[in-house]
């Protein structure tokens, strides 16, 4: 009785603890040994040699291991026995955790003889804080299947000594006296009541289960203690009641009266949530989300915009990482464009989009193909008619809580789960043919490398074991539902949509059921229907999506610009630059970049985010656009003069007038001194038709602004564009561009006239080919002397004055 007092007041604050250190735990023994018949994909901790001991001694959790030899038989006839068991009871971490060492590994002979193994499979049970010297207890089971294993597991556990596993609840039943006081001393808002006769497990099993959950309390009632029994008017064996503070009580309802529908109702209680993870306010996410808004959407079906947004993502953000694709990774995106083309159940504009990449990739006999290429087609630059993918994402089903849940792993898992659907609709030969592509895509192009290995596990482990199209979709739904039960309570599970085995009685009841002896059984008939109906094409929603009638527009205006701008720049060669003198590098490298010209995949990314914009967007299994960087080019900085720096020049219509010219022959110029702003201008104009290539799509775009007055310095401006050298390439038009050039040039070095005329036509002639700050540092510096001056004369006054005083005493 005083363990279970003690247990009830640190249970919560134990678990919080325990599970952080099993984390670390896990992450370290799982890393440093590689099991024959194991990995780290079935939630066995690995151990060996090395780390047998930090494992086993004095651990806070219970330990079962198996002791088996990669050679025996039996042990690889028993190892899918032992997955599971590790699967099932995998929510009573860190109360309990499972490991496995080989002693068929050499260097782990001698551990195995240290732990008095004599046959193979050997599984023994190691109590919490066991000593140096124990050999931890044969965990003997009249049959070896996972019943009977987790049973043996719950009786060595609940006849555990003293200590007491710290992150373990209590296990005996609670008694009458117990209850009255129970919300006294354990803060928790529900507290669950399983009422079960003696020989049952269910009660324990269930609060092992909740182990890792807070805001919940699960005690077992015997049906023996009949002052309960007899209060709460309990007529069946097995069943559950919720009991509260007020002395109130009511049943929980669920489908079967068994361990698997007890926990799935149980932590879907209001204020149920994993240890460490706050619930989750959905008023939060709609106002705290800037980025995109929140969708509205039905859990219970699959959108459209969900798989448009993975393929954009597949094919423009994860192929985008490699420059080349070659080998044994283009026959992996050669299946999956071809399967794609084949079963992708999406509108015609990217249906046609598919099938023209798809042509494209088979006729590739190079051995490799370059990205750049692969996305001129799949950015249709040849303007193949009715054929676009739309570019962004608009994530609806798939969206989380948080930009980094959920998201495009979701997007993925629904569209290979729509994939396989299809391929059984339409009669697909192979029945390997979208399971062999998934797997080649993710080994190859996936970029969460750890879930690529984990996937590649499982399908080494049975995928030879699909022979139907319909086993290829009963296939990769349990396999789902495996990642779903090895990552649920991880960092990356949302916690507004917790991991599930999918799916949850309330949206197929049929699909759940219960064996002779209690445990829960999928009914795989009613799933494999129910699989077909969700993922039918049919049954796909298109809310959210854009229109395909402006996808279509939005790419063609993007090429014509795009094909304008080539043209541009073949009638306007660019000619080479002089090198840069070290003295003018080391200038450039000083000032900012600020003149930048939008290029072609800035272009894209506009248009993308405009497509994006105008968007308004789970299923029932399931991250932000990755923005790539994009290298820009800066435009020439302006040189220095006499020891003076002029201004940056930033209107782009006074280089249009540039841009129109072509150097003629070179002739000798005499410059004199006084007229070196004139050898300025030559030396910003002849930089800025160097930049011309970077300027000229934003150039021809913006709107001609009107004539500015020049303070009478149009002359000076016509003679500092004699002296560069250029002339007019259509004669039919110099004087209209000469009249242009003042203008523009004027408007360049003289932007600011408005603002000068209110400081005085002194002031706007002071500024001639001066930066602001030039101007600034110069009336500084004019004060600083000036007020040197006035104290230099004050100083010398008073000395003088008192030298006369002294003259004049007697």
């Amino acid at each position: 009785m005083a363990r279970l007092g003690a247990t009830s007041r640190f249970a919560s604050r134990s678990r919080t603890e325990s599970s952080a250190l099993f984390s670390c735990l896990w992450l370290v023994l799982a890393s440093a040994a590689s099991a024959g018949l194991y990995t780290a994909s079935d939630q066995v901790v690995l151990l060996s040699r090395r780390n047998v001991g930090s494992a086993l001694v004095n651990s806070s959790a219970a330990m079962v291991v198996e002791f088996y030899a990669s050679w025996c038989g039996h042990c690889v006839a028993f190892s899918p026995v032992y997955k599971k068991l590790a699967r099932d009871i995998k929510e009573w971490k860190p109360a309990v955790n499972i490991a496995a060492i080989d002693c068929g590994n050499e260097e782990n002979s001698k551990v195995c003889m240290e732990y008095e193994i004599r046959g193979y499979p050997t599984i023994k049970f190691f109590p919490a804080y066991s000593e140096a010297d124990s050999t931890g207890v044969s965990l003997r089971a009249s049959s070896r299947d996972v019943l009977g294993l987790r049973r043996r597991v719950i009786d060595h556990l609940e006849g555990h000594k003293e200590p007491w596993p710290p992150a373990c609840p209590p296990l005996e039943p609670i008694s009458q006296a117990e209850i009255d006081v129970f919300f006294e001393t354990n803060s928790v808002q529900h507290l669950a009541l399983i009422f079960e006769d003696v020989k049952s497990y269910i009660g324990r099993e269930v609060t092992l289960d909740l182990l890792q959950f807070e805001n919940i309390a699960v005690r077992r009632v015997l049906n023996t203690d009949q002052s309960l029994v007899t209060k709460l008017g309990v007529t069946e064996f097995p069943s559950c009641y919720l009991y509260y503070p007020s002395g109130n009580f009511t049943r929980l309802m669920v489908n079967y009266e068994a361990r698997t529908f007890y926990f799935y109702a149980l932590q879907r209680l209001p204020a149920v949530v994993r240890s460490g993870k706050p619930p989750v306010v959905l008023t939060e996410i709609h106002t705290n989300r800037t980025e995109e808004p929140w969708r509205p959407f039905n859990r219970s079906r699959v959108y459209m915009a969900d798989l448009e947004s993975a393929l954009h993502y597949s094919l423009r953000v994860e192929l985008a990482a490699r420059e080349v694709i070659e080998g044994d990774a283009l026959n992996a995106l050669n299946k999956y464009v071809s399967v794609l083309a084949k079963y992708f159940p999406g509108r015609p504009t990217v249906v046609n989009l598919l099938k023209s990449l798809n042509s494209w990739l088979q006729n590739q006999t190079a051995g490799q193909i370059s990205y750049e290429a692969f996305k001129k087609v799949l950015d249709n630059t040849a303007q193949a008619p009715n054929a676009a993918l739309p570019e962004g994402v608009r994530w609806v089903g798939c969206q989380g809580s948080q930009p980094h849940f959920r998201r495009y792993p979701c997007g993925m898992w629904t569209l290979f789960h729509v994939l396989t659907v299809q391929a059984n609709v339409t009669g697909g030969s192979d029945p390997l043919e979208v399971l062999n592509a998934m797997r080649n895509y993710i080994h190859h192009f996936f970029g969460c490398r750890y879930c690529a290995e984990h996937f590649e596990n499982m399908a080494k482990d049975s995928l030879e074991l699909v022979y139907t199209l319909e086993s290829a979709i009963m296939w990769l739904w349990s396999r789902h539902n495996r990642v779903n039960n090895r990552i649920a309570g991880a960092l990356s599970e949302d916690p507004l949509f917790p991991k599930i085995q999918w799916p949850p009685p309330e949206m197929c009841p049929f699909c759940h059921t219960v064996s002779k002896s209690g445990e829960h059984k999928w009914n795989n008939e009613q799933v494999l229907s129910f699989l077909v109906s969700y993922f039918d094409s049919s049954s796909i929603l298109t809310d959210y999506l854009e229109d395909e009638n402006q996808i279509l527009e939005k790419q063609k205006e993007k090429h014509v610009k795009h094909r304008e701008r080539k043209a541009r720049e073949a009638v306007n060669p660019v000619p080479p630059s002089p090198s840069p003198s070290p003295a003018q590098e080391e200038e450039e490298e000083e000032e900012s970049p600020q003149d930048e010209a939008m290029t072609y995949e800035e272009e894209e990314a506009q248009a993308a985010s405009e497509m994006e914009g105008k968007s308004s967007e789970p299923t029932p299994w399931a991250q932000t656009d990755i923005e790539l960087g994009r290298g820009r080019r800066q435009a020439p900085r302006s040189s220095r003069f006499a020891g003076m720096r002029f201004g940056k020049q930033r209107d782009d219509h006074g280089l249009q007038s540039i841009l129109g010219m072509r150097f003629r022959e070179k002739r000798d110029d005499i410059v004199d001194l006084d007229s070196f702003v004139n050898q300025h201008f030559k030396d910003k104009a002849l930089q800025m038709a160097a930049s011309s290539r970077v300027k000229q799509r934003t150039l021809q775009t913006k709107v001609e602004q009107e004539p500015r007055p020049a303070f009478g310095l149009s002359m000076e401006l016509d003679a500092a564009l004699g002296m560069m050298g250029l002339q007019r390439m259509d004669a039919d038009l110099e004087v209209k561009e000469k009249r242009r050039q003042k203008r523009e040039l004027a408007g360049q070095y003289f932007g600011r006239e408005t603002e000068l005329t209110h400081k005085g036509h002194w002031m706007s002639a002071l500024s001639i080919g001066f930066s602001n700050l030039d101007v600034s540092l110069c009336v500084i510096l004019y004060s600083l002397s000036a007020m040197c001056l006035l104290l230099m004369y004050l100083f010398f006054k008073h000395r003088l004055k008192r030298r006369r005083v002294k003259i004049a005493l007697p």
